[in-house]
């Protein structure tokens, strides 16, 4: 199914402000319509504080505060919104059935970002999220766990900063799962318009399941032609070398399933997932 509705969560970082501006590549690329929510925090949230000893004074100073905060956040969100889709030729309108050029709208709304995001992602085709900033640790991305274990569709983490290019590249990490065959699926449309597509594989990645070759061909009965390269692993992890791969190839779009074991298990022990998740520069799509 082709791309035409990008969900883009924005927060107003800098990461954001890359994200935004891979949205509207992406956009372009297929004639799809980019929707940017922005969540706001409620200040009502703050209301259980009473039970802590807090004055009904004080938590409605906090809460004036962080209404206040919340909506200057929203304003510079918006600013930023309309400066970058100005920037990039992007029509500013809701999206419509048929339309022959790319398209872009703004909404803004309170409440829980997870929920809403969760929510919104399952009649999006795509929704990007911006890689968490350098230190952030990534179990903390409440937009990007919730659209991959509340939604059923794809997420793609866009780098730190903008790419120049976007899914002429493309790079499939296989092993056989339930989860990697559904990034393959969302990664069709990317692979028919691509220059190049490659399968990565490697032995201590593999799972019971399908190989690489049977994957292959399925892809050519879609009219995709794919080569196969195992790779190996970069001081003992898989997910070092599945990037150090994706990087020699040239990649620019690296498809994959996403947390194969329990998202507790790869938190404690690590995991493909979390390396990727930690350490790539290039745009990143994962499915579940």
């Amino acid at each position: 199914m082709p791309i035409r509705k990008v969900l883009l969560p924005l927060t107003g970082t800098a990461a954001g402000e890359a994200a935004l501006t891979t949205a509207l590549m992406i956009a372009r690329r297929f004639t799809a319509h980019v929707s940017a929510l922005h969540v706001r925090v409620d200040s009502r949230d703050v209301a259980p504080l009473a039970g802590e000893g807090l004055s009904g004074a004080m938590i409605e100073e906090m809460m004036s505060a962080t209404e206040k905060e919340s909506g200057d956040r929203a304003h510079a969100v918006r600013s930023m919104f309309e400066r970058f889709v100005a920037r990039q030729e992007v029509v500013v309108s809701e999206p419509r059935a048929g339309a022959d050029h790319a398209t872009a709208s703004f909404a803004s709304v309170t409440g829980r970002e997870e929920d809403i995001v969760a929510q919104q992602a399952r009649l999006a085709d795509l929704t990007i999220v911006p890689h968490p900033d350098a230190g952030e640790d990534v179990s903390s991305s409440d937009a990007l766990h919730a659209v991959l274990f509340d939604s059923g569709r794809p997420v793609l983490i866009s780098p730190q900063t903008a790419p120049k290019s976007i899914g002429t590249r493309v790079c499939l990490a296989w092993n056989g799962t339930a989860e990697s065959a559904a990034s393959a699926l969302s990664a069709l449309p990317w692979m028919l318009q691509a220059d190049a597509v490659r399968i990565l594989s490697a032995e201590g990645y593999q799972r019971r399941g399908p190989g690489a070759p049977d994957l292959a061909a399925y892809l050519a009965l879609h009219g995709v032609k794919a080569d196969i390269v195992t790779f190996r692993s970069v001081g003992n992890s898989v997910g070092a070398g599945l990037l150090a791969a994706a990087t020699e190839f040239g990649c620019d779009l690296l498809s994959m399933g996403a947390y194969s074991h329990s998202r507790l298990r790869q938190l404690i022990l690590g995991g493909v997932t979390r390396h990727v998740l930690e350490y790539s520069n290039i745009p990143v799509m994962m499915t579940r």
